[in-house]
C-alpha cells in the first residue's frame, strides 16, 4: 500500500470527495481515483483497486468503486462496490469483490465478540440452563451444557472455555468477507460476516456472526431483525423473521415471520410462521404452520403440526417448567402438552395432555387424549409406514454443503439407544400385566393409561423390533466370511472395540455410550481438554458407531436371550437368524398393510369430482399412482426379499458346521 499522490488527491477532490486527513488514506499500486465519487474519509482508510464490473438484476452493469458514502477507519479490498451509504461504514475490513449498496449504517463502535458467549436461556425461561453460544457450537456440546447442570465444575469450565474463545476471537474491527452482497439494508452493528453471504432488504442485524463461506453461503432476506445471534453456514433467514439470543445451525431455515428468542436451532431445522421460546431444537426439528408455539422443550427430528403448543407456566413460580420430546416424534394439529412431561422417541402426540406423563421408556408409541386422560399405545409406531418414511427422508433432506460439519447425526431408527428403551419397556409392560392382572381393562403407567389390548400388542411389537435389531447386528458381523468350524464363528463375534457397553444416550443427534459423555465431562472438570478436542471426540465417536454398537449388542444379546456368545452353537445361531427373519417379515407386512390405507376407498374421497366411480379411480391413480407401483411399496417388497436372502445365505454358510 502507498500514500495518495497529489494528482490523485486532486482528482478525488474534483470528484466531490473530502478527507479528514489525506495522509491517512492508503491505496494499492493499481488504485484509480476515477471510480471514487462523493465520499467522505476519516480515520485510517485503506483502499484496493477498482477494476471489476458487477452485472446486477435486469442486466444493469455497475463498476466497482465508492460513491455517496462516508468511510471511517476501514480497510477495503480490491474490486469492491460501495454505493449510497446513508450514514457511514465504520471500523470494518471489507474483502474483495463485495457489493454494498443502499445501506443505512455498518459499524463497530467498541470491542465486540460478535454474538459469541451470548448466554441463551434454553428450557427454563427463568434461567439455570443457559448455554453460551459460539461459532462452532454443536448440538451435542450444547446438550451437555444445558442438561448436565449437576456437574457444576464441568459447567463452570465449559463456560470459561467459551468465554476464552469469544475473547480471543473478538475485536474492535468488524469484518465482511469476500464476495459478500449487502443490498437495501438498514442497520448492521457489531456483526462479523463471512464469505459470500447475501444480505438483502434486511432491517437490522446487531451483535452477531454470519458464518458464511463459499461452499455454504448464508442468506438473510427481507425485513429480518436479528440481535445477539450466530447464523451457521448454509443457513437461510428471511421474510420478516425475528431472532433474538439465538444460535442457528448449519442449513437452518427460518422464514415467514417466525419469531425465536433464547433458542438453539441446530442443523437442518425448518421454522416458519410460528414461534419458538427457550427451545432446544436438535437437528431436523420442523415447525412450519401458523399458531404453533414451541416453548421450553428439548426436541429433535420433531414434526410439529399446525397449532402445536406447550405450556411451561402454572402461574405459581413463573415459567420454570420444561419438557422433553425425544427424537423422531410428531405432534398433530392442535396438540397441547402441559410441561413438565417427557415423550419417548418416535412417538405421535394427539390431543391435549395435562397429566405430566413420562413415556421415555416406551418409544414408537401413540399418546392420545381421551376425556382429559392420556392413553398410551406402546410400540404401535413400529408398524407405521410414516415412521419408515421419516427414517428414509431425513438423510435425503440433509442440505449441509459445508465440508466442516458441526452436528454429528445418526439416522438409525433402531440403535442401542432405542433398543435399550424397548427392552425396558417390554419388561415394564410384562410386569404391569403380572401385578395388575391379565384381565384388567386398563393399566396405569406414569400418569398415562394403557388398554389391555394395547399392552399385549406393545409387548409383541417390542419383541419383534428387538429381534430385528439383534439379528441385523449378528448378520452384519458374520457377513462375507466363510467358516470352517464353530470356533471361527465365535472368534468373529468377539467385539473389536473397547467402548460400547452400558447405557447409551442421544446427544441431540449423536448416539454415544453414556460412559464417554462422563469421560468428556471428567476431562473438562480437570482442565484436560479444549473445545476443539471435544468436537473432535464427538466426530470420533460418530465414526466408530457401528463398532461400538456391536460391543453393546454382544453383551445385550447374551442378557436378553440368556446365551453365551463365546460358547454359542450353530443351532443357536440358526434359531436367532430364523427369529430375526420372522420379525423382519412380520414388521414389513404390518407396514405394507398400513400403507394400503393410503389407497383405500376413503382416501379417494374428493377425486373424480364430477365423474363415475371408475373415473374416480382413474383420477386417483393419475395423481397418486397405483398401490403396487408406489416406490415405497416396491421398497418394502424389496426389503423382504433382501432380508430373506441374507438369512438363507448365512444359514447356508453355517450348514456345514
Amino acid at each position: 500500500m502507498r500514500n495518495l499522490s497529489q494528482h490523485e488527491i486532486g482528482s478525488l477532490i474534483a470528484n466531490l470527495c473530502v478527507a479528514e486527513d489525506w495522509t491517512k488514506v492508503f491505496v494499492s499500486e493499481r488504485f484509480s481515483a476515477d471510480y471514487v465519487h462523493s465520499t467522505r474519509f476519516s480515520g485510517r482508510v485503506v483502499l484496493g483497486h477498482f477494476e471489476k464490473s458487477f452485472t446486477i438484476a435486469g442486466g444493469l452493469v455497475r463498476h466497482s468503486g465508492i460513491r455517496n458514502a462516508t468511510i471511517h477507519n476501514c480497510e477495503i479490498g480490491d474490486n469492491v462496490l460501495i454505493e449510497n451509504v446513508l450514514n457511514h461504514i465504520s471500523n470494518y475490513t471489507i474483502g474483495e469483490d463485495c457489493y454494498i449498496q443502499n445501506v443505512n449504517v455498518i459499524a463497530v463502535e467498541e470491542f465486540s465478540t460478535f454474538g459469541n458467549n451470548v448466554r441463551v436461556s434454553v428450557l427454563n425461561e427463568m434461567g439455570g440452563r443457559e448455554v453460551p453460544i459460539y461459532d462452532n457450537l454443536s448440538s451435542s456440546l450444547a446438550y451437555i451444557i444445558a442438561l448436565y447442570r449437576h456437574k457444576k465444575k464441568a459447567i463452570e469450565n465449559f463456560e470459561k472455555l467459551i468465554e476464552k474463545y469469544a475473547r480471543e476471537s473478538g475485536s474492535d474491527m468488524g469484518s465482511i468477507g469476500k464476495g459478500v452482497k449487502i443490498l437495501n439494508t438498514g442497520t448492521i452493528k457489531h456483526v462479523r460476516i463471512g464469505d459470500y453471504a447475501k444480505i438483502v432488504n434486511t432491517s437490522r442485524l446487531e451483535n452477531g456472526t454470519v458464518n458464511s463461506n463459499k461452499m455454504a453461503p448464508v442468506y438473510i432476506g427481507d425485513s429480518v431483525i436479528a440481535k445477539d445471534f450466530i447464523f451457521s453456514s448454509g443457513s437461510y433467514v428471511a421474510d420478516a423473521a425475528t431472532v433474538s439470543k439465538c444460535f442457528a445451525g448449519q442449513s437452518c431455515h427460518i422464514s415467514h415471520s417466525f419469531s425465536a428468542h433464547d433458542s438453539l436451532l441446530f442443523a437442518n431445522c425448518k421454522f416458519e410462521n410460528g414461534e419458538a421460546c427457550a427451545v432446544f431444537a436438535g437437528p431436523f426439528t420442523v415447525s412450519i404452520h401458523k399458531s404453533s408455539l414451541l416453548i421450553a422443550g428439548m426436541l429433535s427430528f420433531l414434526n410439529a403440526g399446525s397449532g402445536s403448543n406447550q405450556s411451561n407456566h402454572m402461574y405459581k413460580l413463573g415459567p420454570i417448567h420444561q419438557g422433553i420430546i425425544e427424537r423422531g416424534s410428531k405432534t398433530t394439529s392442535d396438540s397441547y402438552i402441559l410441561w413438565p412431561a417427557k415423550v419417548g422417541a418416535f412417538s405421535l402426540v394427539m390431543g391435549r395432555h395435562y397429566r405430566h406423563s413420562d413415556t421415555s421408556d416406551m418409544p414408537f408409541s401413540y399418546l392420545i387424549e381421551k376425556s382429559d386422560d392420556t392413553y398410551l399405545i406402546p410400540g404401535v409406531n413400529l408398524r407405521s409406514v410414516g415412521t419408515i418414511r421419516d427414517a428414509q427422508k431425513w438423510p435425503l433432506r440433509d442440505t449441509r454443503t459445508d465440508p466442516q460439519l458441526l452436528d454429528m447425526i445418526n439416522y438409525n431408527l433402531l440403535s442401542p439407544y432405542t433398543i435399550q428403551k424397548m427392552i425396558r419397556g417390554r419388561s415394564i409392560l410384562t410386569e404391569l400385566r403380572v401385578v395388575s392382572g391379565e384381565t384388567s381393562e386398563t393399566y396405569t403407567y406414569r400418569s398415562s393409561k394403557i388398554k389391555n389390548s394395547s399392552l399385549r400388542n406393545g409387548i409383541t411389537l417390542y419383541e419383534k423390533a428387538i429381534n430385528k435389531f439383534f439379528g441385523n447386528s449378528l448378520i452384519k458381523r458374520l457377513e462375507k466370511t466363510n467358516f470352517e468350524n464353530i470356533d471361527q464363528v465365535r472368534e468373529q463375534l468377539k467385539p473389536t472395540h473397547k467402548l460400547g457397553e452400558g447405557e447409551w444416550v442421544d446427544l441431540s443427534g449423536l448416539f454415544v455410550p453414556k460412559s464417554e459423555v462422563e469421560r468428556i465431562i471428567e476431562q473438562v472438570e480437570n482442565g484436560q481438554i479444549t473445545l476443539c478436542k471435544i468436537e473432535e471426540r464427538f466426530r470420533e465417536l460418530h465414526r466408530d458407531y457401528y463398532d461400538m454398537e456391536w460391543s453393546w449388542a454382544y453383551g445385550a444379546m447374551q442378557r436378553y436371550y440368556n446365551i453365551d456368545l463365546s460358547k454359542i452353537t450353530a443351532d443357536e445361531i440358526r434359531s436367532l437368524v430364523e427369529s430375526w427373519r420372522e420379525s423382519v417379515v412380520t414388521l414389513d407386512e404390518m407396514i405394507y398393510k398400513d400403507a394400503m390405507k393410503e389407497f383405500s376407498i376413503t382416501s379417494m374421497i374428493g377425486f373424480g369430482v364430477d365423474g363415475s366411480e371408475m373415473e374416480k379411480l382413474e383420477d386417483f391413480e393419475s395423481v397418486r399412482g397405483e398401490f403396487e407401483s408406489n416406490p415405497f411399496i416396491s421398497a418394502v417388497h424389496k426389503h423382504i426379499e433382501v432380508k430373506s436372502a441374507l438369512a438363507r445365505e448365512l444359514l447356508s454358510r453355517l450348514s456345514t458346521l
